[in-house]
């Protein structure tokens, strides 16, 4: 089954060799995915075949995938790794599992488009877990993400003393009500309706409601005094004079919208700001008045902050102050939740407690009638530690999480599971963890793989790589230059192969002979963020710094939480680029604005005629490229749009040209080739060349610079972010883990650049787990020396070299090893 393709292997070999599988009957099945018969049954419970896949950039590929074993894929950023393992295996079997599901239930789900491929064959289900972050809802912690707290609930609700009821009386997402209600008997041989009174004793705090914290509104933001409401006295977003929230208010007859608040009476203004909610009509229209305060606490304050529009989002931060409940302090229980307890400890102090704690105080608990809960309680405890996320606590909100830690607070739910013969999908789960936590994770995905499943890897690091039962491996390069199967095989078939993941699998950094030095240094003292224990540390300017230690450390609250606000940082993370679906590289580097200038003069017309998102937009899709149906209670479809075939313009802008090419002919461009079309030429543009050229730089060389920024990984995020700011006069740049993403080739040219940077004058910190950027750094700074309480101090500040001979720390005997020292 193994076997090993030149890099170089033609679209249309593989296509003449799967007509002549099909032909002899070697392979059996449907576009759609399902199998067409019986035929072949056994290899179809042994592989996981596709053939002529197509999705993104992949060129026909076929590839077997053997069940029940561990196969890992490598090569390059945007090689076609993600096309060929979640858009297109993951993406059919979940496609497949979801049109079992009624059409009313299928109304609720993401719609799923069918993967462009010929065969795909032995699909069992997939389970995808990504570093997508976990949850806008405020209400999702560690512990209700996993199975955690509803054992905790049970514990509680058995041994706490005193008893005050059930598992929901512990569950701050359960508020106690009661009442009365009618309920149908039957007495006597008839049936009767009974009133009967209920009541449900939930564990959430009245107060906050289970958020744990309480906001007061500033009403100075939300209104000018001096003004009616009719002059537009009203300052919230969407509550402007003329729209339909205004029209509630000034027709409401509480009060004068002629009159400025400021003359309102006390009443008036009650009635304005807090007045209960009350059915009337308004303009004919039923509808339901309710004080501004109360409606924009309910319409906005109830929302999470990442989920809300920008302009949303700018107002609460302008307008609300969150503060910790003062009633529950925080826990977002009601008080009996909070005073029932076990052996001194209530269920708030337990979700607070550092989980490696919290697991050991389960296991000194002796109760043999809760025996089998204390023991899936604390292998669930023990499963965060051994993965190692035992510095988290059960209330720490999911939002907070990166997107490293939501990966593996995920793993921890399907490492419970009973469920057998499972895809299970991972996406670098390397990312976030230094090299002492990898080989646990390793171990967790060898423990998968042997509960009988079938465990997929996307992944760079030779560590994952080696544990590999089977590998594949795409390329040769980048976009259109990529999308090819080079090798599939074993580890050692790898190594030895001539492909671009198999001759740099084993590169290894050297330590730097010289080191630069400093120019100066940002003091940090009595740095207390998170778990820091007043750290007084200096980082040097003018050099390449690199902070490391194990997740949980400290290094994001002492690089984030730590530098002085004024000392001109330019910080540079992976978090989600604000922006539609119509956003995209050349909309977001504000490369299209000399794009468009120039096609106008070119052609003597208006800028505007060249934005998808303006005058020139195809008017049947408004742009987008794709028309959008509504399907009422089925799942509704995305269509390329007739009328411009996806190109988004006007047939009419399509026939203006610059350098020969059209508007949506450059934007379909990768960055390498627009680099090389606005550098030269009748299309010379030095400013779009100096934005591609810096996109070439941090390695987005094969990104298309009109491709969507809701396709882009968080490594590329980083990446298109540190782009756009390498022209900035700020001095200090802070970058989180600039290797995510990034092939074992790749890693040389970000170092590359980092060097660049700070030979530009820039001071440059890199807070990073690899080894090869640690070996490069001009000064280290290692925190821990645990995580959680057990970190949060610096144990080693120096060069490389002095922490390599050092080996007082876990980072420095790693870096030793990997430098052979």
């Amino acid at each position: 089954m193994s076997k090993a393709t030149e890099p170089d292997t033609r679209p249309s070999d593989q296509a003449s060799q799967r007509a002549s599988r099909l032909a002899s009957g070697q392979a059996s099945g449907q576009a759609s995915g399902q199998a067409s018969g019986p035929t072949h049954a056994a290899d179809s419970h042994e592989l996981i075949r596709v053939l002529g896949a197509r999705e993104n950039n992949l060129k026909n590929i076929d590839v077997e995938l053997p069940k029940r074993r561990l196969t890992v894929f490598t090569g390059v950023s945007g090689s076609g790794k993600s096309s060929l393992v979640f858009s297109t295996v993951a993406a059919e079997s979940q496609r497949l599992i979801n049109e079992t599901y009624s059409a009313f239930v299928q109304g609720f789900m993401p719609t799923l488009a069918r993967p462009d491929v010929d065969v795909l064959e032995g699909l069992t289900t997939a389970i995808i877990v990504d570093q997508q972050r976990m949850g806008a809802d405020p209400r999702s912690t560690v512990g209700t993400a996993t199975d955690a707290n509803a054992m905790l609930r049970i514990l509680f609700s058995r041994l706490g003393k005193p008893h005050i009821g059930s598992p929901q009386a512990f569950s701050f997402n359960v508020p106690s009500v009661s009442g009365a209600g009618a309920v149908t008997v039957e007495r006597g041989g008839k049936t009767v309706k009974e009133k009967r009174s209920f009541a449900i004793t939930g564990g959430m705090c009245p107060r906050c409601e289970g958020r744990g914290s309480v906001t007061d509104l500033d009403l100075t933001q939300l209104f000018d005094e001096t003004k009616s409401l009719s002059e537009g006295a009203m300052t919230v977003p969407g509550y402007k004079a003329g729209g339909w929230n205004h029209r509630l208010y000034a027709s409401s007859g509480f009060f004068d919208p002629d009159k400025p608040i400021s003359r309102f009476t006390k009443k008036e203004l009650h009635d304005f700001l807090y007045r209960e909610p009350t059915r009337m009509k308004i303009e004919g229209i039923n509808m339901t008045y309710e004080g501004l305060v109360p409606r924009i606490q309910k319409s906005m304050l109830a929302k999470d902050k990442e989920g809300m529009q920008p302009h949303i989002r700018e107002f609460v931060d302008r307008a609300v102050t969150f503060t910790t409940c003062p009633e529950c302090d925080g826990t977002r229980l009601a008080a009996p939740a909070r005073s029932s307890k076990i052996a001194g400890i209530s269920i708030a102090d337990a979700c607070a407690m550092q989980i490696s704690d919290l697991a050991a105080w389960v296991r000194g608990l002796n109760e043999p009638s809760v025996a089998p809960l204390l023991g899936s309680l604390g292998h669930t405890l023990d499963s965060f530690v051994e993965i190692g996320l035992g510095y988290l606590s059960l209330d720490r909100p999911a939002g907070t999480l990166s997107g490293g830690e939501a990966q593996r607070v995920k793993m921890i739910r399907h490492l419970g599971s009973s469920l057998t013969d499972v895809t299970y999908v991972f996406d670098e789960p390397s990312i976030g963890l230094h090299p002492h936590d990898i080989q646990r994770m390793n171990d967790l995905l060898l423990r998968l793989r042997d509960k009988g499943n079938t465990v997929l890897v996307v992944e760079h690091k030779p560590e994952t790589i080696a544990i590999a039962d089977h590998v594949v491996d795409l390329g040769p390069g980048a976009g259109a230059a990529g999308g090819t199967v080079c090798f599939e095989g074993t580890v050692e078939g790898l190594r030895a192969s001539d492909t671009v993941t198999g001759r740099h699998l084993d590169d290894r950094a050297a330590l730097k002979d010289t080191v630069r030095k400093p120019t100066g240094a940002l003091e940090i003292r009595g740095a207390n963020t998170h778990n820091l224990k007043d750290v007084d540390v200096d980082i040097p300017l003018g050099v390449l710094t690199v902070v490391t230690g194990v997740a949980g450390s400290g290094k994001s609250s002492l690089v984030h939480g730590s530098i002085p606000a004024d000392a001109g940082v330019v910080s540079v993370d992976q978090t989600a680029i604000r922006g539609s679906r119509r956003s995209n590289p050349a909309t977001y580097t504000g490369l299209l604005e000399p794009i468009r200038k120039a096609f106008a003069k070119a052609n003597g017309v208006k800028p505007a005629l060249f934005s998808a998102n303006s005058e020139g937009a195809c008017p049947t899709c408004n742009g987008a490229g794709v028309v959008y149906t509504d399907l009422a209670m089925m799942a509704g479809v995305a269509t390329v749009c007739e009328e411009c075939e996806g190109r988004r313009f006007q047939a009419s802008v399509l026939e203006y040209r610059l350098g020969g090419r059209d508007i949506s002919e450059v934007l379909a461009m990768p960055v390498t080739e627009a680099e090389e079309f606005f550098g030269s030429g009748d299309a010379r543009i030095p400013a779009a060349h100096a934005i591609l050229r810096r996109l070439s730089d941090v390695g987005l060389g094969y990104l298309t610079i009109g491709q969507p920024l809701t396709t882009l990984s968080g490594g590329e995020r980083q990446r298109l972010k540190l782009a756009t700011h390498m022209g900035d006069k700020g001095g200090v740049y802070v970058l989180d883990e600039p290797t995510t993403g990034l092939h074992l080739a790749d890693v040389e040219q970000l170092l590359g650049l980092l060097d660049r940077l700070v030979d530009s004058g820039k001071s440059v910190i890199v807070i990073e787990h690899h080894q090869a950027v640690m070996a490069h750094a001009d000064w280290i700074i290692d925190l821990g020396p645990g995580a959680g309480h057990d970190g949060g101090r610096v144990v080693f500040e120096g060069t490389p070299a002095d922490l390599v001979a050092a080996r007082s720390t876990l980072t420095g005997r790693h870096l030793a090893d990997y430098v052979g020292a």
